[in-house]
């Protein structure tokens, strides 16, 4: 930059003065349009599922979750590794550092290229669960636009801009699903047809819920034990958008749109277990899942976020297990949210909601139902549902950062009832709020978010509960 001097004699002021003649430049208005080359990618080729419904084609020549030889019935349960408390965590550096403003130590911090592909039997399954998960939000999204006219959104008081919303998250899962094709290759799972338990718009956004719930949980279980950490890394920046979707739909179904404070993370089997039964079928030679597929658990007095008194209902579900999705039939006007526009009471479309009358809270029976296993399941019936665990002894709330556990009680067959535990992550925040996951267990095993899948041979019958 040039530099300048003061002649004798001129002060600053006079420099000062000299400068306010100077017109001020206007910046509001560019003065030139500039052309730039487009830059994007080729997105995974979709065409719309053209049926609906549950399978009716013969029976799958091929059933059961894919398999190799098995070496054990499960992992076993082992201490810390011997390193694991051996960084003194004091907030001094303890290593040289490998460059500048860079403190020793990470993964994939070396300077290696990132190749974005799976590095095992792990990685693959996984990624392919959660490409099945991104096809289903996909049909599921489409679904709801074309089956529901606008009249009925109307009604349901989602306006042409919350549609709009919808087909734009649709948009999102094109780019979800082709991100995750081009992890996998040429073997990855292709977009199946599916069975949606919903007849009316409330029902289809209370399913949307549901089911972005658990696609989003199913990954935040495995994201951080993948091998690949450069694939883990693609894979949250588009679980994050997930995310919000999943707040959305509570915002359009009238709940408060985050009511904890942590997010819950689940094994993959629970996962699939959730999300299989509503695949109808698949093109043949679809890439097949090891996932286990638990029993449906049923929550006969499931809370029911359309009435007023969510909790004072008895088999409103529309799918018998698994999701629990709400049913929004035979509700009296009187006693449905949907219709008031009373503060604290309306459940209609809104930013934010704060129900003066909770769908849950500690203390309340919880009355459940659960399936025998060997089910035929999941696309062309050619799943079956399994479990290692004995008779079911608890019940295990997971939710946020906890799995707490309740005794099953009256237990008849395959009918029993629980009792809602009172219980906090930190004081001021219940675990059990928002949409959760409901398990059946044999045993009261000790578990945290890391090592859940330690308790998949202790899981019954899987389902979800909608405490808030």
């Amino acid at each position: 930059m040039a530099g300048f001097k003061l002649s004798a004699g001129v002060g600053l002021l006079g420099l000062a003065a000299r400068s306010l003649a100077v017109p001020a430049p206007i910046y509001s208005e560019p003065t030139t349009t500039f052309s730039v080359p487009k830059i994007t990618a080729v997105v995974e080729p979709v065409t719309n599922v053209t049926s609906h419904g549950t399978y009716t084609g013969p029976p799958a020549f091929t059933t059961g979750a894919l398999s190799t030889s098995v070496l054990a019935p499960s992992v076993p349960a082992l201490p810390p590794g011997p390193d694991a408390f051996k960084y003194p965590s004091d907030g001094q550096l303890h290593a040289p550092q490998p460059a500048p403003y860079t403190p020793a130590g990470g993964v994939g911090t070396n300077g290696s290229a990132p190749v974005y592909r799976v590095l095992s039997d792990f990685d693959y399954q996984s990624i392919a669960l959660a490409l099945h998960q991104e096809w289903i939000e996909l049909d599921l999204f489409h679904w709801g636009l074309a089956t529901f006219s606008v009249e009925d959104f109307e009604e349901a008081g989602l306006t042409a801009e919350d549609r709009h919303l919808i087909e734009f998250m649709a948009d999102q899962e094109v780019g979800h699903a082709t991100l995750l094709s081009n992890i996998l290759g040429p073997s990855a799972p292709n977009q199946c047809t599916y069975n949606y338990p919903a007849t009316n718009v409330h029902e289809f956004i209370d399913f949307c819920q549901k089911l972005t719930r658990y696609g989003e949980s199913g990954v935040y279980g495995f994201l951080n034990h993948l091998n690949a950490h450069d694939v883990g890394q693609l894979l949250l920046q588009s679980i994050t958008t997930e995310a919000r979707q999943q707040m959305i739909f509570r915002q359009f179904e009238g709940l408060f749109p985050m009511p904890e404070w942590f997010e819950v993370g689940i094994p993959q089997s629970w996962a699939w277990s959730l999300l299989a039964p509503y695949i109808s079928s698949c093109p043949e030679n679809n890439t097949r899942l090891i996932w286990q597929n638990y029993p449906a658990l049923n929550i006969l007095n499931q809370p029911n976020p359309f009435r007023i008194n969510g909790s004072y209902v008895w088999n409103e579900t529309t799918d018998g297990g698994y999701a629990n999705t709400a049913s929004y039939q035979d509700i009296d006007e009187s006693d449905d949210c949907t219709k008031s526009t009373d503060v604290g009471v309306s459940c209609a479309p809104g930013i934010t909601r704060n129900r003066s009358m909770p769908l849950s809270y500690p203390g309340r029976q919880v009355f459940l139902e659960w399936d025998e296993p060997g089910k035929p399941i999941g696309p062309n019936n050619s799943y079956v549902t399994d479990t290692q665990a004995g008779a079911p002894k608890f019940a295990a709330w997971v939710s946020q950062l906890n799995v707490t556990y309740s005794p099953l009680e009256n237990i008849q067959g395959n009918s029993a009832y629980t009792v809602q535990p009172d219980v906090s992550t930190f004081d001021g925040n219940p675990a059990i709020n928002g949409t959760i996951f409901l398990v059946l267990t044999d045993e009261d095993l000790y578990v945290t978010p890391y090592n859940l899948t330690q308790l998949n041979p202790h899981v019954y019958a899987v389902g979800m509960y909608q405490s808030g």
